[in-house]
């Protein structure tokens, strides 16, 4: 028994001489297996608890100074790195070991690992640069390379981005220093985007605008400001190239908003007989007469340039017109019943559709509340509206075809003065506050018939107790048209 105590201390004993002698020198201080252990065991530490400060000041401290994703991530790797130096100098300090005697080791290996590491010495910079410059952030939505996605983590090394089709790729971060990067989101999310549509020849381009616009402003994800825009590109071999600009603010969904505006824009075009027709050509034939004789030579039928015509007809020549009701006239039609666009041309009617869009409202229904913020202006095509006060329960006016309402609010920055509610199925042309503007510089016709209007309306309320409002010592047409000036500049 004495015997295994004792050979069971010489054994420890031994290891104890064996973790604790000198296995190599860091300048004048020796390093055994234990005080080398217990340096990876305390970087470690370090290295964990900076990782941990670091996340909680990204999830805590950074979330309630209402800083955004990327900042955050951006603030919080940048800690993370610093306080794991500076743990690792007060590691190696506190273990006695002279750091000035490390320097030229450091400077031996970092010379040949310079060359054999070149590649990730670049990717470490670069992940340095990206952190404190911030070209890019955690999630933005960018374009590297063909590489279309999500920026998920910027890490020293490399940079994680998920793409749209939910694939994760990790990238080095010395492509996004040395190619040129297409960041979606830098700054203002909000971006334009081009969807091109070809349609057949002898199409009429201001219908095809009013269908694409119309396409446009049903899809949800499509931004009311700054408006949809269609441009009329080239006459191409078989086409009419057009190109539909609508604005979106969240560039990660713009394929999948694409593939709903073309849904939208098939439905359209279809609905107003507009085709998109397959490549074709045309095929004339000189020696007519010799071609018959030919023919008739070998028992054929006779063939003619009439002939040949006649085989290719459109769709359009083979389709029965719709009854022209209010509902099946287009917009250009609708807008020529109005006293202040009659007399436009093809090409002033389709911008003015560029300002604006038809909405149908059926009887009975509320178009607009009193009391709430205007954000429209309005214009009866067809159908009638009441104008009426629901807080002095009085009835105010009626209004017809031609007439306008909505400008009261938007022009003297009141709430809506009454409530308007549809007397049968209307259709009204809706121009948005950012697009009033545009159109009023174009029809100031229509600006001295709206200051009109609305100074005689004032003083209607007036005369009815709705309105205490004094504009000035001026007659009201004047203050109104000033308001107008000033606003608008026209």
């Amino acid at each position: 028994m004495n015997w295994i105590i004792q050979h069971g201390r010489k054994i420890l004993k031994s290891l104890s001489e064996l973790f604790t002698a000198e296995l190599l020198r860091a300048g004048d201080k020796p390093l055994s297996i234990s005080s080398i252990v217990t340096l990876i065991l305390l970087a470690l530490a370090v290295f964990f608890i900076s990782r941990a400060l670091g996340e909680w000041m990204k999830r805590g401290l950074l979330v309630r100074l209402k800083l955004d994703r990327g900042s955050r991530e951006a603030i919080s790797t940048v800690i993370s790195y610093f306080l794991s130096a500076l743990g690792g100098l007060i590691v190696l300090q506190t273990a006695g070991i002279n750091l000035s005697s490390l320097a030229v080791l450091a400077g031996v290996l970092g010379i040949g690992f310079g060359f054999g590491l070149q590649n990730l010495a670049s990717n470490f910079i670069s992940g340095l640069t990206l952190l404190v410059e911030q070209p890019i952030k955690v999630g933005d939505f960018v374009e590297v390379e063909g590489l279309l996605g999500t920026v998920e983590n910027i890490s020293i090394r490399s940079t994680i981005v998920r793409t749209i089709d939910g694939v994760f790729v990790i990238v080095p971060n010395i492509r996004f220093v040395e190619n040129h990067i297409v960041n979606w989101t830098y700054r203002d999310p909000k971006c334009c985007i081009h969807v091109p549509v070809g349609v057949a020849y002898g199409s009429d381009p201001v219908l095809v605008t009013e269908a694409l616009l119309a396409a446009a402003r049903m899809e949800p994800g499509v931004l009311s400001y700054p408006s949809p825009k269609v441009w009329f590109k080239c006459f191409a071999e078989s086409t009419l190239n057009f190109e539909l600009l609508v604005w979106i603010d969240q560039p990660a969904n713009s394929e999948p908003l694409k593939s709903a505006l073309n849904f939208r824009i098939e439905q359209e075009l279809r609905h107003r007989q507009i085709h998109i027709p397959f490549p074709q050509r045309e095929l004339w034939i000189r020696n007519i007469e010799e071609l018959n004789t030919l023919v008739h030579q070998t028992g054929g039928t006779e063939v003619s340039n009439s002939n040949v015509a006649s085989q290719k007809t459109s769709p359009s020549e083979t389709t029965h017109p719709l009854p022209k009701s209010p509902n099946n006239l287009n917009l250009r039609e609708l807008l020529r019943r109005v006293t202040y666009f009659e007399s436009c041309s093809d090409l002033e009617l389709r911008q003015l559709i560029e300002y604006g869009y038809r909405q149908l409202f059926p009887a009975g229904q509320i178009v607009c509340q009193e009391n709430e913020p205007g954000d429209s202006f309005y214009i009866i095509l067809t159908g009638s509206v009441e104008v009426f006060s629901q807080r002095a329960e009085k009835y105010i006016a009626t209004l017809h075809d031609g007439e306008f309402f909505g400008e009261m609010s938007l022009l003297l920055g009141i709430p809506r003065s009454a409530t308007v509610r549809t007397l049968s199925d209307t259709i009204l042309f809706v121009v948005d506050r950012n697009d009033l503007q545009k159109l009023l510089v174009e029809h100031q016709g229509l600006a001295d018939q709206i200051a009109q209007t609305l100074s005689e309306r004032q003083q209607a309320l007036r005369d009815l107790g709705l309105s205490t409002a004094d504009a000035s010592q001026e007659t009201p047409f004047i203050w109104i048209r000033k308001r107008i000036q000033s606003l608008f500049g026209i």
